[in-house]
């Protein structure tokens, strides 16, 4: 008899990372980087309070703000963004906006097959956790920069 998987950092790093790796592959011809397909989704919905775009992107990467500045002039070089120089609201350009549909179809068709067969209740039971275990971290995390 096989012992049970236990959740574990290891484990949850794991799925990421290899997660990760499809997206990077699938990005790969488009010349973007992880962290700049996080801002483009972030702007997915219209256009973002710089600052708060900044906080979201280091939240959720765990890097410092001049990095996120930096992708984001990446971005704007690439005429995938409109970030100009005093204005307070980021969007995507038109060619923002198609690279990231592009992108969204590309991570709903890996999604699509990474999950196809894993009953919607464990789906559910997995997200909760993960999202606890995302909320505790980032609560230390919090902690200890004070």
């Amino acid at each position: 008899m096989s012992t049970p998987p236990i959740l574990n950092g290891q484990v949850i790093g794991q799925a990421h990372y290899a997660t990760r790796a499809l997206l990077e592959r699938a990005v790969a011809p488009l010349g973007l980087t992880f962290a700049q397909v996080l801002v483009l989704n972030a702007l997915a919905d219209g256009p973002v309070d710089r600052a708060r775009l900044v906080h979201r992107i280091t939240s959720t990467l765990k890097v410092d703000e001049p990095t996120v500045h930096t992708v984001i002039g990446q971005l704007v070089d690439a005429d995938l963004v409109h970030a100009g120089d005093g204005e307070p609201q980021v969007s995507l350009t038109e060619t923002g906006r198609d690279t990231q549909s592009s992108i969204s179809a590309d991570v709903a068709g890996i999604a699509a097959r990474l999950y196809a067969d894993i009953p919607t209740d464990e789906m559910s039971t997995a997200a909760r956790v993960l999202r606890l275990v995302t909320d505790r971290a980032n609560t230390e995390l919090a902690a200890s920069r004070t």
